[in-house]
Formats: structure tokens, C-alpha cells, sequence
């Protein structure tokens, strides 16, 4: 659950790493590479009541439901729709269950959010069951992608005493605390246009990066945008201008807020400075 802990919108990203989308003609989903797109995105209800069942609510006012009815006739799958159910039953719940670092989708049934592949009608459908040949296994494992958090999140549980957070280095002069170890860091990113010029009123997106390398983070920001050829930027506090990120990134898994800029835009940076 501490996947979702504050989420209020989120995208989901699949093993074939494509995205959960809701269709437009707002009753059916499946799954695609084009994680910018508003049917991405999901605003995640916590139920009242339970500390681990979530809903998902898609960009059209419809929760993402588990369905009884069969995906195929003879297979074991079931539709996963968008309803508007007339009272909040089970079939509009899931159960998020860690697994590494991803999360399988639970229903109240036992069923799990499952991404197909393989050729049509499976190509890209979105079913629930649960899957008995091994090489499907990963099929139900999701990443999640924050975009946007709870304005008054619930209180964070209290911090563990010193000794257990911090590492200690003695010496015969002093006692030197180390910060503790974290995996990673979230890059929250906004994409300028030709001319270095920023829709402010636009959300800031997110991903978790693990890297240190400011090649690693471009190339990983161009599998998450699409775009080929980015550069990636800091904008600065005092002139608003944008400079190219050149060697490393700041230390200690810092969150760190970027513009990314495509490769043809070189003039709109500030030519005499290297970061």
C-alpha cells in the first residue's frame, strides 16, 4: 500500500511497458505506450474503513471494474471495465500487493489486474484472473507512476530513534553521522517548447530514477516522453533562464525539478554557462 500512501493521481505501467488507459468511448480499457495521454491517468480513492483497498477512478468519473463477464468464451479472463456502479461494491476494489518493487492489483475475488499479449483480440486487452502458466506470472506486476499528491496527506508516522537511521563512524577525535541510504530519488520534469518556454500552469510529471549519471536520467527521460535528443535542464532561481545539466547530479538522492528540452532548441540556453 505504501505505493499509493498520499497518491492522488497515478499512471500504471504494464510488463509490455505500456500504459492502463481508459477508452474513449468510456467503457472498456486496455493498455498503451502513450503514458501522456489524460486517459493515463487514474485518481485513486482510499476506502473508508480499510487501510489496504484502493479505487481507481479514470479521467471520464468511472471506476475501473472487475467485471463477470467472460473477456472470451472458454478462457478464464474477465472484462475489466469503467463503470458508474449504483452503490460502491467490491467489484470497484482492489488490494495493491507489493512485489519487489512493483504491485499486483487484487481483487475481492482473488483475480488479478492482468495486461495481455500475444496477437489480437489479446494484444493490449486488459483482463482479470489469475494466470497458471508461468510465463504469464509477469503479466500482473504493474509500476506506478505518481503524478500527483494528496493536498493534505495523512501525517507521516513518527521517525525511529537516531541510532537506527543514521550510521556511525567513531574515531579517536569525534563521532561522524552518516545520511542514511536511499534508493533512488523522484524526478519531477516539465517539457519545454522551441523556444524554452514553460506552461507553468501545467502539472510537473514524476518518475522514481535510480541512476547518477545525467546520460542515464536523459535517456530515461526519453523512454518516459517519447522524445528523441532531449537535454535536460535546471532553471535558474535568480534570471529564470535554463542551463543544461553537464556533469552530476546533486548528491544523496536529492528530488531534484527539471525542464527537459528537445536537442533543436540549443539557442534558448545561456551559452557562456556549464553545469
Amino acid at each position: 500500500m505504501e505505493f499509493f500512501k498520499n497518491a492522488k493521481v497515478i499512471r500504471l505501467r504494464s510488463y509490455h511497458d505500456k500504459y492502463l488507459l481508459a477508452e474513449d468511448d468510456e467503457d472498456y480499457v486496455c493498455q498503451d505506450r502513450n503514458g501522456s495521454s489524460r486517459n493515463a491517468r487514474w485518481t485513486v480513492d482510499f476506502v473508508d474503513g480499510s487501510e489496504n483497498v484502493i479505487r481507481l477512478n479514470s479521467c471520464y468519473g468511472k471506476y475501473l471494474t472487475a467485471s463477470t463477464i467472460p473477456f472470451l468464451l472458454g478462457v478464464t479472463g474477465k472484462k475489466v471495465l469503467q463503470t458508474t456502479p449504483r452503490r460502491l461494491d467490491s467489484s470497484i476494489e482492489w488490494e495493491p500487493i507489493r512485489e519487489g518493487m512493483q504491485v499486483k492489483l487484487k481483487t475481492r475475488y482473488g483475480d488479478f489486474l492482468r495486461a495481455n499479449g500475444g496477437v489480437p483480440p489479446w494484444r493490449n486487452s486488459i483482463t482479470h484472473d489469475i494466470p497458471h502458466r508461468s510465463a504469464h506470472q509477469d503479466w500482473i506486476l504493474w509500476d506506478v507512476d505518481i503524478i500527483q499528491i494528496q493536498s493534505d496527506p495523512k501525517p507521516p508516522p513518527p521517525p525511529p530513534p537516531p541510532e537506527h537511521t543514521l550510521s556511525r563512524v567513531e574515531s579517536s577525535d569525534s563521532l561522524v553521522c552518516l545520511p542514511p541510504k536511499v534508493d533512488g530519488r523522484t524526478i519531477y520534469y516539465r517539457v519545454a517548447d522551441d523556444n524554452g518556454n514553460v506552461d507553468e500552469g501545467a502539472e510537473e510529471v514524476s518518475l522514481h530514477f535510480k541512476g547518477n549519471g545525467v546520460e542515464e536520467l536523459t535517456r530515461k527521460l526519453e523512454e518516459e516522453t517519447g522524445l528523441e535528443d532531449l537535454i535536460v535542464c535546471t532553471r535558474s532561481p535568480i534570471s529564470g533562464s535554463l542551463y543544461p545539466i553537464r556533469l552530476h547530479l546533486p548528491p544523496y538522492n536529492t528530488t531534484m525539478h527539471v525542464v527537459i528540452v528537445e536537442a533543436a532548441s540549443r539557442g534558448v540556453f545561456h551559452s557562456s554557462l556549464t553545469l
